[in-house]
């Protein structure tokens, strides 16, 4: 026997059943009841899984066609044929520090009118959602109404074959807000990612690599030039300003910054940092690794094996730095020096001095370090992501040289690495905070030492040579740790 009203949309949308009695046959027959359905009060507790929000108060709106969502700094982004968007919620009325960005594909835009007879063009997406025990797709439209008690209102279309009891609430059991306290400790939502390339170099394998990767796993990946970039730098809202507008919000931002423009590229991740973006490898840990001086020095207080390095500033000390490093023949490098330009091989002590000498001249910083006679002119770069090294390959140097750079016309061949070389390669990286990184690792008679560690390492020698899809490594870090973006400043109460 029912004797309470019900909204029945199976007939009719607008269909009220009054206070009459009805058997079991009255249901089925009469109404068209699936008792298999739920029954849901006029608010209910709402899961939208895919969009990495556990628990949200929605109010059933039955003069409404299709469900809405109130959500802030919706941006459109992708191609026309691929579009997505991106948006903000806060999920807790009363708690606007609590912040959720998603991102989902857009299947249409459609013309609205809200219930104050506004009209408003916006963006619709499909998802899952999920109310008591039963899951099912609905539209949603994105709308900014930041002043609505409820972030999310149930359409007729998302609630056929779907019963509602106006004058109850919550029948299908309490959720509670203290779920987005749990989010970081959680297993990532995957959903498309918009992420920015800093790059001044679109065209280089490494960059298409990346593109290819983050696109096939339906991403939408947007390359920057990094020396057009300027900053609007203020406390309450820093922006990162291209081609006369601000950028807009990317969920990851990935540094491809050439040496030369290490002082300026480092200011943009600064900025996107500041601007809460995750960046893949951070501003600090890109001076950090550039800095040869300071590498060096993070390296030895971590205890992280490396040949014998040293450094001076006056030209007295020449002779005393040549013999800290074992005598000629010396490697002399360039703090800044990059792809093995501005490294000399000093064969004899009058060699160094002369190259000592010209350094000095020229005002240029410089390191001494021991030349590794048995490494025979190989090194081993080990590409290190996250936690894990996901390729090695062994560079060997041309005849006439002793770099083994590829940019120096060095050959590379596939490698197997030991489970310590693994390690030291692994904490090298992370000593330097370095995310991505390539690290150079030399072989000698009492272990594998680090030579240099790279916070911009190239992927086309490496990926021809191990065979190893790279990109799809750093694109799989970047949804494993990007994928759910909660922002949170004090906890829920």
């Amino acid at each position: 026997m029912v004797n309470k009203k019900y909204w029945n949309y199976r007939v009719s949308l607008f269909d009220i059943v009054g206070n009459n009695p009805l058997n079991e046959a009255d249901k089925k027959n009469e109404i068209g009841l699936n008792m298999e359905n739920i029954v849901v009060g006029w608010e209910e507790w709402v899961t939208l899984p895919e969009l990495g929000l556990p628990a949200l108060k929605a109010k059933t709106d039955t003069g409404a066609r299709t469900s809405a969502l109130h959500a802030f700094s919706i941006q459109p982004f992708g191609s026309e044929k691929k579009p997505f968007v991106r948006f903000g919620i806060h999920p807790v009325p009363d708690n606007p520090d609590i912040e959720v960005f998603c991102s989902a594909r857009v299947v249409d835009r459609r013309e609205v009118t809200s219930s104050n007879g506004q009209k408003e063009l916006r963006y619709v997406i499909k998802t899952p959602i999920i109310i008591g025990k039963r899951k099912w797709d609905i539209e949603i439209t994105l709308t900014n109404r930041g002043n609505m008690a409820y972030r999310m209102l149930l359409g007729r279309t998302a609630l056929e074959e779907i019963a509602v009891q106006p004058t109850q609430s919550f029948i299908q059991g309490q959720l509670s807000y203290r779920l987005y306290d749990k989010i970081a400790r959680q297993k990532p939502i995957k959903r498309p990612l918009r992420i920015a390339v800093l790059t001044r170099e679109p065209n280089n394998f490494s960059t298409r690599r990346l593109v290819e990767e983050a696109e096939k796993r339906n991403h939408v990946i947007e390359l920057i030039d990094t020396k057009r970039c300027y900053l609007n730098i203020q406390s309450h809202n820093p922006e990162v300003h291209y081609d006369g507008k601000p950028l807009p919000v990317f969920d990851v931002v990935i540094p491809r910054i050439g040496a030369s423009l290490t002082f300026y590229g480092m200011a943009v991740v600064r900025q996107f940092e500041a601007m809460g973006t995750f960046c893949l490898n951070s501003a600090a840990s890109i001076g950090a690794s550039r800095d040869k001086l300071a590498a060096h020095q993070i390296l030895a207080r971590h205890r992280i094996p490396m040949p014998t390095t040293a450094f001076a500033n006056s030209p007295k000390d020449t002779n005393s730095l040549l013999s800290l490093v074992g005598g000629a023949p010396t490697v002399l490098k360039l703090l800044q020096s990059t792809q093995g330009r501005g490294v000399v091989l000093a064969e004899t002590k009058k060699a160094g001095e002369a190259v000592i000498s010209a350094f000095q001249g020229l005002d240029a910083h410089f390191i001494a370090q021991e030349f590794v006679k048995e490494a025979a002119g190989s090194d081993v770069r080990c590409f290190v992501v996250g936690k894990k090294v996901v390729g090695a390959m062994m560079r060997t140097a041309d005849a006439e040289d002793f770099r083994s750079n590829l940019h120096a016309g060095g050959k590379a061949k596939r490698v197997a690495l030991s489970k310590e070389e693994k390690a030291i390669a692994i904490r090298s990286a992370n000593v330097l905070g370095l995310t991505v990184a390539g690290v150079d690792l030399i072989r000698t008679e009492t272990g594998s030492k680090v030579l240099e560690v790279n916070s911009s390492p190239g992927l086309e020698g490496l990926e021809k040579t191990s065979r190893k899809n790279v990109a799809e490594k750093i694109i799989e870090y970047i949804e494993n740790n990007v994928s759910s973006t909660v922002r949170q400043s004090r906890k829920t109460r």
